[in-house]
C-alpha cells in the first residue's frame, strides 16, 4: 500500500541574479517535512541546492502542497569526524570590571556607558536600542600578555605578535605550589620538555585574587629560570601570580631575557590547577592594538577528553 502521509510541495520559480541574468524552473517538486513551508524557506533550498552565488530577488510561483511519497532518502547523521575527540575549554583568565586593581600604582579600569539603552531610543525607531561601552584603562590590566615591545624598543608590539606563537600552542603546566620558596628556579623545569611550548607555571597564587595579599610576597622566576627557558626553546611562558619577575628591585632579567629573545609571557593567569601537566592546548590572543606591548586576553586551554 502507497503511503500518502509524506508531503511535497510543487511550484515554480524565478531567480535574479544581482549581476544580472537570472534563470527560472516550472514544475520544481521537493519533499517537506509538515504540512506547509514558507516562500523564504523554499528560495533558501534552491539557493543552497544549486549552490547559486550573486543572488538577488527570488519569487516563488504557484505553490502547492500535495501527498506524494518522498523521493530521497532521510539525511544520514553527520559521521563524527576521522580521529576526532570531544574537547572541553577551561577559562583561565580573570574577569575585567570597574575599579579592580590589578597592580598596585596603576589605574583601575573605568567601564561605563558611551551610549546607554535608554540614551539610543532617541535615535533608533520604536523598540530599536543598542548599548555601547566605553572602557579607560592602562593596558596591563587583569590576564594580559607581553610582547617584545613591552621591553625592547625594536621588539614587535601585541598586533605583531604571530599566531603560531600565542594561539593552539600545546602546553605544560608546571606546578610549584608547594613549595616554600617563593623563587621559582630553573631546576623546576629541567625534566619538563617546554620546546615549542607555553610553560605555564602553576603557584596556586591566584587565590589571593581581589585582596591586598596578592601585591604582597608573590612567586616569581629566576633569572636562571628564564636563562633555562630560552635557551630550551619555550614558545611562551606564563604564571598566576602578579609577576614573573620579582618586584623587590627595579631590575626585571626574567622580561629582559624572555620578551629579549621574542618569547610572550602571560601573566596574572588564574586556575591552572584544573589543568593537566600535558595534553591540552592553549591560547591568549590580544586584540591587533598596534604600539601596545601589553594587553588583556582572554587566556584559555582546550582539553581532548574521553
Amino acid at each position: 500500500m502507497t503511503d500518502t502521509t509524506d508531503k511535497r510541495v510543487q511550484f515554480d520559480f524565478d531567480i535574479g541574479f544581482s549581476n544580472g541574468g537570472g534563470i527560472q524552473g516550472q514544475g520544481f517538486r521537493l519533499d517537506i517535512d509538515g504540512d506547509d513551508i514558507s516562500d523564504d524557506a523554499l528560495a533558501a533550498y534552491i539557493i543552497r541546492d544549486l549552490r547559486l552565488l550573486m543572488v538577488g530577488e527570488v519569487r516563488i510561483i504557484d505553490k502547492q502542497i500535495i501527498q506524494q511519497r518522498h523521493k530521497r532518502a532521510a539525511p544520514a547523521a553527520p559521521a563524527a569526524a576521522q580521529g576526532a575527540r570531544p574537547v572541553r575549554f577551561v577559562d583561565l583568565s580573570h574577569t575585567i570590571h570597574d575599579g579592580m586593581v590589578t597592580y598596585k600604582g596603576l589605574p583601575a579600569p573605568l567601564i561605563c556607558d558611551h551610549l546607554s539603552r535608554e540614551q539610543s531610543r532617541a535615535l533608533y525607531a520604536p523598540g530599536t536600542e543598542f548599548q555601547i561601552g566605553r572602557i579607560d584603562m592602562v593596558a596591563n590590566t587583569g590576564t594580559y600578555i607581553d610582547a617584545p615591545f613591552h621591553r625592547c624598543a625594536d621588539g614587535v608590539d601585541v598586533a605583531g605578535l604571530p599566531l603560531d606563537r600565542i594561539a593552539g600552542l600545546e602546553g605544560t603546566v608546571v606546578r610549584v605550589s608547594d613549595t616554600t620558596e617563593r623563587a621559582i628556579d630553573w631546576a623546576h623545569f629541567a625534566a619538563v620538555e617546554v620546546r615549542d611550548r607555553a610553560v605555564l607555571v602553576s603557584t596556586g597564587w591566584d587565590r589571593h585574587w581581589g585582596t591586598d595579599r596578592y601585591f604582597e610576597g608573590h612567586p616569581f622566576l629566576t633569572e636562571a629560570a628564564a636563562n633555562h627557558l630560552r635557551e630550551r626553546g619555550a614558545a611562551l611562558v606564563g604564571i598566576d601570580s602578579l609577576n614573573i619577575d620579582d618586584t623587590g628591585g627595579n631590575t626585571r632579567p626574567v622580561h629582559t631575557i624572555l620578551l629579549g629573545a621574542g618569547i610572550p609571557i602571560v601573566e596574572h593567569l588564574t586556575c591552572l590547577d584544573s589543568l593537566p601537566a600535558n595534553g591540552f592546548r592553549f591560547t591568549a590572543v590580544p586584540p591587533k592594538v598596534h604600539g601596545m606591548g601589553t594587553f588583556p586576553v582572554r587566556a584559555h586551554a582546550v582539553i581532548e577528553i574521553g
